[in-house]
């Protein structure tokens, strides 16, 4: 079964990510499932597309837009699954909303021209607060010149939020990146307390 300009994806896990484990017990932290921060991101790819050239596989690890695996309420109030959804839980999605990929040996990659970057502390250090349009480069891509682990800014509302491995990290495209300043000096990562799984 393929596509012909998408690709198939499952989830890897639930649809939803919003339990923590306190005590040895799960917690459920969110039952709304309008929350896009509760959604899975993380799929299988079942099958690539025929009609687009792609190093993907059948079998990658893929991180996925928000609104693929996310369900809504209609205007009468019945809960939907999104557009994405065919059947048996696959998905189908377009390149556009795949932004990373896990290669052979484990390490993720970015797709296309995406990139991620993590967010900086603020310079005054007596708060835990995030400095806003400044990040270190944690993936990058062959479009961007700049260097992994280099502190950069990006344009306002251009970054969606991700959680990779516990850490918060936003995605954007390369074309939104506007300033490098080098190695990251003596920044310190912004990493929120909501962003771990357990």
């Amino acid at each position: 079964m393929n596509s012909l300009y998408d690709f198939i994806v499952k989830p890897i896990g639930e649809r939803y990510n919003n339990t923590k484990k306190l005590a040895g017990k799960d917690f459920v932290t969110n039952t709304r499932i309008e929350s896009f921060r509760n959604v899975n991101r993380h799929a299988e790819i079942i099958a690539t597309p025929k009609a687009i050239e792609t190093n993907l596989e059948p079998g990658n690890e893929v991180i996925v837009h928000h609104n693929v695996f996310r369900r809504f309420y209609d205007v009468r109030g019945n809960e939907k699954d999104s557009r994405s959804y065919m059947f048996n839980g696959m998905y189908a999605v377009s390149q556009e909303q795949i932004y990373a990929y896990k290669n052979i040996d484990g390490d993720w990659k970015t797709y296309q021209d995406y990139c991620f970057v993590q967010p900086i502390k603020a310079d005054d250090n007596t708060t835990n607060i995030e400095k806003p349009l400044h990040g270190i480069l944690i993936y990058g891509n062959k479009s961007l010149d700049i260097n992994e682990g280099d502190l950069v800014c990006f344009t306002p509302d251009s970054e969606f939020e991700f959680i990779f491995d516990g850490k918060l990290l936003y995605c954007m495209k390369s074309n939104n990146i506007v300033l490098s300043h080098g190695n990251k000096r003596n920044t310190q990562e912004y990493n929120p307390s909501w962003t771990s799984g357990s």
